[in-house]
């Protein structure tokens, strides 16, 4: 299935049939160059012939022009269409690959296979397939020609045609053995980068920014070896076929001087053979750089098909259809990696139109809840329930569709306020949108030059931190799901921007809604109607605020930890 999206379309084969013509068409110069010679060496040249001969070539040339003109416009276009097919395919798969695999791959794997790789493989088809093609026929042709001239001319030639077999086969296990390293070296550069970029403002800080950093340098490094000691291993394989090559041109070359000093070869067919041993070195030289090239290439076309076949999100019943919003884990266990489990036979259940807060030390698996409830993940044994329904019997899309949710780390658009608020809620009005940022505190954007048409820079860049999370949270309450997931919604906020943030969290909350709060500052969730204690993976207390005080277990020492701090 996958194959498919790498064939070239009909203006794409269209080209290359262009292509492959114009080379032809291109050979047939040197025969209208030889008449011209015998005549000249017969001393018959007339006006009237050069002016057809002219003719001749022009019109050869004009042929070729067009044919060139159109080929390589429609191999653009053809070879555009297969990336454009290609980088949809894989926008598409990758929203249908399990996030886990995220955390397994490097962001470079992804990036490099959407962009370079992409582009990559668009080369051997707009570049490479047609002149490949293109340059084994017309060596060919020449070759026949040239032996209907000279026999050893144009075995020599074709000698120098079936030499290219061993040699690019030599090559070839380089390029295997090098080329791979070379691409996975580049990905990890391009993660490297994508690392650096994000976090330039925090290296910067330190002092880590530009040569210092280390850890880029060394992926520039290593990239740079690589690329080397690639070309080290091809660059002697293909001088030792070039050379030969030439050898080969300049003994057949002797071998027509001594046809033409014993009589058996005229001056103009001299003439000519030289020309077309030279011009057939070249082209074949060329061809072998196209050849290596090209599979060099093919190991882009390697990457993007791994993609298109990872595994996908197993597919559901789609039998998901809840009445109600109570949630449930059954006896969940889950795990990022292997053998390292993250949650333990996890049950509780989360009230209908209730706030309950999940509390705990870090990493003890409080996020990690939201997300399997989010389907971003699925468990590795148990049941999730919402209204009662298996939300392994659902897509993500079917789950999400009920939820909006604020998390510590809010992702915008470089767009418009207006239309990174609509994307949560397609459709909503220009009133709703303004009701949803007053509830939310975004009294801000009424400040800003174009209010809601302002544009917020990539990943909301013009914000400061309180300000993008007052926009998530507006999103939230513009989304209005029955469900609402909060992440940590004031961390890393100074006080006022804090304080603001739960203002417009606490007006979320006053929707009738089932709200699970995971807060890492507990007076917060101090008046939520349940809050679960998680430890170690498991659920190690339950209740109230006043319940769990009175227990005296891990939440009163956290309780009083709290107070203590502040």
């Amino acid at each position: 299935m996958t194959e498919k999206l790498f064939k070239p379309g009909k203006k794409l084969k269209f080209a290359i049939a262009g292509v492959v013509l114009e080379g032809l068409i291109s050979g047939c110069n040197f025969i209208v160059l030889f008449q011209v010679l015998e005549l000249i060496a017969a001393r018959a040249l007339s006006f009237e012939y050069i002016g057809r001969a002219t003719l001749v070539l022009g019109v050869l040339y004009i042929l070729r022009l067009v044919l060139y003109s159109v080929s390589y416009t429609e191999s653009q276009i053809g070879g555009a269409e297969v990336s454009k097919t290609l980088r949809v395919s894989l926008g598409d798969k990758l929203r249908r690959i399990p996030l886990g695999a995220f955390s397994k791959q490097r962001i470079g794997y992804y990036i490099n296979a959407a962009t370079s790789e992409v582009a990559d493989f668009e080369t051997i088809l707009t570049h490479k397939l047609a002149d490949i093609i293109k340059y084994c026929v017309l060596v060919f042709m020449l070759a026949v020609y040239a032996t209907s001239l000279n026999v050893y001319v144009g075995l020599a030639m074709i000698v120098t045609l079936v030499l290219l077999y061993p040699s690019l086969k030599l090559s070839i296990r380089q390029v295997n053995k090098y080329g791979k390293a070379k691409n996975l070296a580049r990905e990890e550069n391009v993660s490297a980068i994508t690392e650096y970029l994000t976090g330039s403002q925090t290296l910067r800080s330190y002092g880590l920014a530009g040569k210092k950093n280390v850890a880029l340098r060394t992926s520039m490094k290593y990239f740079s070896d690589v690329s080397y000691n690639y070309e080290r291993a091809v660059l002697p394989i293909g001088f030792a076929f070039i050379f030969i090559a030439y050898v080969g041109s300049a003994l057949s070359i002797i071998a027509a001087v001594n046809a033409l000093n014993a009589g058996r070869q005229t001056v103009p067919e001299l003439i000519v053979l030289v020309m077309l041993s030279l011009f057939s070195c070249k082209v074949v030289s060329t061809l072998y750089v196209s050849l290596v090239s090209y599979k060099n290439l093919l190991i882009s076309k390697g990457k993007i098909k791994g993609i298109l076949d990872e595994e996908e999100v197993a597919k559901v019943s789609g039998k998901y259809n809840p009445k109600r919003y109570d949630i449930s884990f059954e006896n969940v266990d889950f795990s990022y990696d292997e053998g390292d489990k993250v949650l333990k036979d996890m049950s509780f259940t989360i009230p209908e139109n209730r706030i309950t807060a999940i509390v705990g030390e870090s990493g003890s698996g409080k996020s990690t809840i939201l997300n399997l409830l989010s389907k971003y993940y699925e468990p590795d044994s148990g049941n999730i329930l919402i209204g009662g329904e298996k939300i392994a019997e659902a897509t993500a899309e079917q789950v999400l569709s009920d939820i909006s949710m604020v998390d510590q780390d809010v992702f915008l658009f470089n767009d418009s306020v207006k239309n990174n608020l609509l994307f949560a809620a397609p459709g909503s009005s220009e009133e709703e949108i303004r009701l949803a940022c007053r509830m939310a505190n975004c009294d801000y954007i009424e400040d800003m030059k174009d209010g809601l048409d302002t544009v917020v820079g990539d990943n909301g860049n013009k914000l400061s931190g309180g300000e993008r999370q007052r926009l998530s949270v507006a999103r939230a309450i513009l989304r209005n799901s029955p469900i609402v997931l909060l992440d940590e919604a004031t961390s890393s906020l100074d006080i006022e921007n804090e304080l603001l943030v739960k203002q417009a969290v606490l007006n979320l909350l006053k929707a009738n809604k089932t709200v699970v709060m995971v807060a890492h500052t507990l007076p917060i969730i101090r008046s939520a109607d349940q809050i679960l204690v998680v430890a170690d993976g498991k659920i190690a207390e339950s209740g109230t605020h006043d319940e769990l005080i009175a227990l005296k277990g891990r939440y009163a020492s956290m309780w009083q930890a709290s107070l203590q701090v502040k």
